[in-house]
């Protein structure tokens, strides 16, 4: 990750944000094991050191943490993956009614909201033991998209936190049932406005809203280009095979009609339009699969994809979306379509079309089965391999992740407020499940122009976010979370919610390099250049710590002179650009 490692040194650094920083760095630590001769698609199943096991970790969890460094070593890649798979999922639902009952307890009139989901979404990606299914779950978030700053799906926080459960379970099954639940959820029904979508009106003009038609195949299935089964377009000789056109989306539309909320007297009109009559409604609505509706469902010829469902004597709802997402998930983009973002959220920006081929060959083998893919990208050489391309920036959110995990970090509420991180110039410039639009905060494929990548022709998606704003932003963010802790402020106790123990640290604050090298130890355990701990241990060296006093009277300067010591050299590591590049 040489390339992306230096653009983004440039541009965090080079602005003059980071003392001399400018130039520093250095080489690149040897982390990686190298590409077995037979191009196997499995790499070796016992870290070969614990930098190793770190950049696995890196890859499949919110952070690398010294105890399940441990546990890698102990029983190696593959198992730690089945064990992963094998703990109970963590509910994001009950945390967030949980939360509510409390809120309620105190003030009936007020009822738990956003914040709610961002605190149980924190406090698993930090103290959750099902790191790998959680981490899974964040990656798909930005693949199957929905967004709290629309108001249709913030305004339901309770059933936000069951699509997040959602992910988490069905998101590690067969992706056929991945995709249905996610087309009948009635979030996404309102998100992409293919709840109450009604069949063709020739006497008004109405036709059914292709919304959802369009983004299930651009984003959630297929993409925009036939794919080899190694990721690269297909081609009539002169430019990329498009996978659909406006009759196919014409088509597939008119499956997503009739589709509504489940309801006690379905399928009564009122159901469909207000899921409720007179006042009977389903408590879970906002979360239970839609259901379809005859009489609103289109009974018309519908082709797409080369499929053609024959014209309805009698509607059929449910038979039209069976055979839709049958073909979608048959479809031959599917594997390295998906595969290769999923690499992209969790291993390296620029995967090989070897890597992609290698993913998308274990979905197929395994009929299209989610946790077979997650292990194909975990295992594969390409994965444990460094070189000049290999890794990725981390996005915001896994940064914050990774530091609060580096350190003993505890709520003082319990409740993990970090509260919402949007804004770029003062705090991260993302919060989970609240990207901008239905394309994620930043597309797989951007190259950032102008920059060495762009020369290379590599992708950096997380660049797409990253401008002169939200660099300034997270320094100056991370910069008050180490001195201050993180999240929102508790009037009980009068400071932060999520307050750190650096009390090791603190024992070495008299010995710079040692100091140092712990710090970048946590942060980097994959592995730091000297020449950044080198610059790290020339800043705080200069950070004097008094000589105490016989009588103690100056205490309190010493303890404040050791923990600017400490506050610098982990400041210092969280906005380098070794930190912000994953391994």
């Amino acid at each position: 990750m040489r390339t992306i490692k230096a653009l983004y040194g440039a541009v965090a650094l080079c602005g003059g944000l980071l003392l001399s920083a400018c130039g520093g760095g250095g080489g690149e630590a040897a982390v990686g094991e190298t590409l077995s001769s037979s191009g196997g698609s499995v790499a070796n199943e016992m870290p070969s050191s614990r930098e190793q096991a770190a950049r696995f970790l890196a890859q499949a969890t919110f952070g690398p943490t010294e105890a399940d460094i441990d546990r890698v070593m102990a029983i190696g890649y593959g198992a730690w993956i089945d064990e992963q798979l094998g703990l109970p999922a963590a509910s994001h639902l009950a945390a967030w009614e949980s939360a509510n009952a409390a809120i309620k307890a105190t003030n009936p009139s007020s009822s738990a909201g956003q914040d709610q989901v961002l605190e149980s979404f924190w406090r698993q990606a930090v103290t959750g033991p099902d790191q790998l299914r959680q981490r899974m779950a964040f990656a798909l978030s930005q693949i199957f998209v929905i967004s709290m700053q629309d108001s249709a799906v913030g305004d339901n926080p309770r059933a936000v936190a069951a699509w997040l459960d959602m992910l988490g379970s069905q998101g590690l099954g067969k992706y056929r049932d991945l995709l249905e639940t996610v087309s009948r959820h009635p979030l996404m029904g309102q998100y992409l406005s293919h709840l109450r979508n009604q069949k063709a009106d020739p006497k008004t003009g109405r036709v059914p809203d292709e919304n959802y038609a369009r983004e299930v195949m651009q984003l959630f299935s297929i993409g925009l280009v036939e794919l080899n089964a190694d990721g690269s377009a297909r081609s009539d000789g002169s430019k990329p095979l498009e996978t659909y056109g406006p009759a196919d989306i014409a088509g597939l539309a008119k499956v997503f009609t009739g589709w509504s909320w489940a309801c006690p007297d379905w399928p009564d009109n009122n159901c469909f339009f207000w899921g409720s009559v007179s006042g009977n409604s389903d408590p879970d609505r906002s979360f239970k699969a839609m259901l379809g509706y005859p009489q609103y469902h289109s009974t018309e010829e519908k082709r797409f994809l080369g499929t053609a469902i024959p014209a309805q004597s009698t509607s059929d709802p449910q038979g039209s979306l069976r055979v839709a997402l049958d073909t979608l998930a048959a479809h031959p983009n599917v594997g390295p379509f998906i595969g290769k973002q999923l690499i992209q959220r969790l291993v390296t920006s620029n995967p090989s079309p070897q890597y992609v081929a290698a993913v998308a060959a274990a979905f197929k083998g395994s009929g299209g089965d989610m946790k077979a893919m997650l292990r194909a990208v975990l295992m594969h050489p390409e994965a444990r391999a460094a070189s000049a391309t290999a890794g990725k920036l981390r996005e915001p959110v896994l940064k914050l992740s990774a530091y609060l995990r580096a350190f003993p970090h505890a709520s003082d509420t319990g409740n993990w407020r970090v509260g919402n991180t949007d804004s770029s110039g003062s705090a991260l410039g993302q919060s989970p499940l609240r990207s901008p639009s239905v394309f994620n905060f930043y597309r797989p494929g951007y190259v950032p122009p102008g920059t060495e990548s762009a020369v290379a022709g590599l992708a950096v998606p997380e660049m797409q976010i990253t401008h002169e704003t939200s660099v300034a932003g997270y320094v100056n963010y991370m910069r008050d979370n180490v001195a201050q802790g993180v999240g929102q402020w508790n009037s009980g106790p009068n400071r932060r919610d999520i307050q750190p123990d650096f009390s090791a640290e603190l024992a070495l604050a008299d010995q710079p390099a040692a100091l140092v090298d712990r710090v970048v130890t946590r942060l980097m355990p994959a592995g730091a250049p000297a020449a950044l701990k080198a610059e790290i241990v020339g800043a705080i060296d200069k950070i004097v710590i008094p000589a105490l006093k016989s009588n103690g009277s100056n205490q309190k300067q010493v303890d404040d002179a050791k923990r600017a010591r400490v506050n610098a050299a982990i400041f210092l590591a969280v906005v380098s650009p070794e930190f912000q590049v994953q391994p």
